[in-house]
């Protein structure tokens, strides 16, 4: 009797053994393992601003999760900077490479260098010429037809001046082009709107406020300002008020999600704000890389785009469209 207990013993035991090693539920989680866990990833953002500090964030505290070092480099907005420690992080060969571009070529030839090296490139939100391994952001051109739209609404068919001013990010990055150019496309649809000013502000406050100051001076009766992007918004929005326009002149922004935008429209400085959400961009950041990481076709076989969702913030209601800072 004892012997055959343990026949039966060992026999089960073998059995549960082997149904183990063909779970496949056990494989495919040891098969996503050996993927991710030691890679690699580095990231170079223009610069390290409250943006990109949370995709930052978020890509850490996933990365850590799953065995993954990560490494960031912040060139502070100086673009030769940015070139070197691109050449020099894909010198030290890392699986993956995350960048964001400030113009469409600065990067490009590096980043061609980096793929026929076999480092798998994914670019954010600020793509460059150079079509790489996979694209995360916003979807640009649909946002500036979203705004273009909302302008139309509130300034086409003859019922105000039809008078538009775009304020521009950087003339050269893809993301202002892109989104300034189908803006643009879609407000020439409507004979009554007249784009009277259409200028690059460099991301930079101080100059929205300038141009918008000379922009008023112009055209009193300016009906509405279109903006690529939110934080540079704020200076369009104190000229505006400061000319007591505030209201008359309607602001729609384009706008990664900064709790600072969210406040204006609160403010009613903008009139309404379109977001793409930074935390929800810095995990699809993270799944492309692991899905990246995961594909064993070589870099730049594949193009993989990973567009985020846009969300309307016209009051305190969509607050939850703006991310929280940590303190």
């Amino acid at each position: 009797m004892a012997l055959a207990t343990l026949a039966i013993g060992v026999a089960g035991a073998a059995i549960a053994s082997s149904a183990d090693a063909a779970d496949p539920r056990q494989q495919l989680f040891e098969k996503f393992e050996s993927a991710v866990k030691g890679k690699k990833v580095a990231w170079v953002p223009v610069w390290l601003g409250v943006l990109e500090s949370e995709w930052t964030r978020v890509m850490q505290q996933n990365f850590d999760n799953y065995g993954i070092e990560l490494t960031v480099r912040d060139p502070n907005f100086k673009s030769d900077v940015q070139l070197q420690a691109v050449s020099t992080l894909i010198n030290e060969k890392p699986d993956i490479l995350v960048v964001q571009n400030p113009t469409t070529t600065l990067l490009a030839r590096e980043l061609k260098r980096a793929m026929s090296l076999g480092i798998k490139v994914i670019q954010v939100n600020m793509s460059s010429n150079t079509t790489t391994d996979a694209y995360v952001g916003a979807d640009v051109p649909k946002m500036g037809r979203l705004l273009a739209k909302e302008a139309l609404d509130a300034c086409g068919g003859g019922k105000s001046s039809g008078k538009v001013a775009i304020l521009q990010g950087e003339a050269t990055a893809a993301y202002s082009l892109d989104m300034t150019n189908a803006a643009t496309a879609v407000l020439k649809t409507d004979p009554s709107i007249d784009i009277v000013s259409s200028q690059p502000v460099n991301w930079d406050a101080n100059k929205a406020s300038e141009i918008t100051t000379n922009v008023l001076q112009q055209h009193p009766d300016l009906c509405a300002i279109i903006s690529v992007w939110g934080p540079q918004t704020a200076g369009a929005a104190q000229a505006v008020k400061n000319a007591g326009k505030l209201g008359k002149i309607k602001i729609f922004v384009a706008s990664d999600g900064q709790p600072a935008d969210c406040d204006m429209v609160e403010q009613g400085l903008y009139t309404k704000n379109l977001s793409y959400t930074a935390d929800l961009q810095g995990e699809a950041i993270v799944n492309a890389a692991l899905a990246l990481l995961q594909d064993d076709r070589p870099a730049g076989s594949t193009q993989y785009a990973f567009y985020t969702t846009n969300y309307w913030v016209s009051g305190p209601q969509d607050r939850q469209y703006c991310f929280v800072v940590p303190e």
